[in-house]
């Protein structure tokens, strides 16, 4: 049985990065991993850019600022966004045992991002996308067992 998450009120919505569900990495304090990710995409171009996401109320906020197509984003932003996704998500799943048990009690399902536009982090509207972030949440639910285990 397939997992597809999508919607933060939905079933498994705590697997989507609009989750309310803060993480702290490199001494500082980010509602959601929305915030975290969209403000790295600016980190070293504009510091008050980064700053701004981290300040806005909700994901939805900062997921319009990151993808608004008039900031300029870092040079080396398609090598390093998917390791910046996952150990945001890590950080998540670490932090919130809730979820953390939610996660792990997927067992070894395939998980999917069923989102019906985006290709690269979802499945897309036709099911064919890449899942990138669906393969994140599996590969932080393995690391998470191993660590359980040792």
């Amino acid at each position: 049985m397939i997992i597809y998450f999508y919607k933060v009120e939905e079933p498994y919505g705590c697997f989507s990065n609009f989750s309310l569900h803060e993480i702290s990495l490199y001494g500082q304090d980010w509602l959601t991993v929305e915030h975290y990710y969209q403000a790295q995409k600016f980190v070293t171009v504009d510091e008050r850019l980064v700053a701004a996401i981290r300040a806005v109320a909700t994901p939805q906020e900062a997921a319009k600022l990151g993808r608004d197509p008039n900031h300029q984003m870092r040079a080396d932003w398609e090598a390093v966004k998917i390791p910046i996704m996952r150990e945001a998500v890590l950080t998540k799943f670490l932090a919130h045992t809730d979820i953390q048990a939610i996660l792990l009690g997927t067992g070894d399902r395939v998980i999917v991002e069923d989102s019906p536009t985006d290709y690269y982090w979802g499945c897309g509207c036709d099911r064919t996308g890449q899942n990138h972030l669906g393969k994140i949440l599996m590969s932080v639910r393995s690391e998470i067992c191993q660590r359980q285990r040792s």
